[in-house]
Formats: structure tokens, C-alpha cells, sequence
């Protein structure tokens, strides 16, 4: 059964995405960025990534579940050379979890502000 978990951003609709699907016991949750109410928290690479997985985090509490449940992450980020700023941020969630992790350099995001993007998928259940 697929059920689509929506953040409510007003571009999920135009683009034609989902924050997160669940199906059964699965939530994959596509790449978030370091946004509140639309707007970038910051311009620092650490900023951004904790507000990003904050806001993963919502996604998977609205799908029944928690970072606990995380297995895998990919994080994706502008500037490699500060990779230990997005890691810092990413061990402070997931230090005791350890899903598998994949840091990336990209070219761009979709806004030039925007510095890292973090997806997860997660099985629900896996915290117990």
C-alpha cells in the first residue's frame, strides 16, 4: 500500500513530487533541503544540513516513524571541501543509528543558497 507524505511546499504539486512515500514498511523520503517556511536557514553548510534532517524528520514522524528507522542516507553537497561540517551534523543524528551514508559534491541545487540536500529511506520498525 503507497501512501504520499506531503510537507505542504507550495512546489510539490507544480514539480509533481512527494516529500516521503511509504510503502508498507518502506519510507523513502526524497531530498530535503535546509528550509523553514521556504526560506534557507543559513548560508553555513552545518546550519543547513541540521535544519535538513530536522525536516526529514518530520517527514518520517508523519509516515508513523523516526530517525531510528533511517538505513541509508545520501547527502549531497556544494562545496566538498567543507564535507566535515555536513558530516558533523549528520553524526549528531545518526551517530548511535549508523545508517549506510553516501556524501556527494554537485554542481548546484535548485537555489543558490542552498548548500547540501539529504534523502533517507527507511524501514519502519527498525528501531526495535
Amino acid at each position: 500500500m503507497r501512501t504520499n507524505i506531503s510537507s505542504d511546499a507550495p512546489w510539490e504539486p507544480i514539480v509533481g513530487y512527494s516529500r516521503a512515500v511509504k510503502v508498507d514498511l518502506h519510507v523513502f523520503v526524497a531530498g530535503t533541503t535546509g528550509t523553514v517556511n521556504g526560506k534557507v536557514v543559513g548560508p553555513g553548510l552545518y546550519e543547513q544540513t541540521v535544519q535538513a534532517i530536522r525536516n526529514v524528520e518530520s517527514a518520517l514522524t508523519k509516515a508513523g516513524g523516526s530517525l531510528k528507522d533511517v538505513v541509508r542516507t545520501r547527502v549531497f553537497v556544494t562545496d566538498i571541501s567543507q564535507w566535515e561540517e555536513a558530516a558533523r551534523a549528520h553524526g549528531e543524528f545518526f551517530r548511535e543509528i549508523r545508517p549506510a551514508c553516501t556524501m556527494l559534491a554537485v554542481a548546484a541545487l535548485v537555489d543558490p543558497s542552498m548548500v547540501v540536500e539529504v534523502e533517507v529511506d527507511a524501514i519502519l520498525g527498525e528501531a526495535s
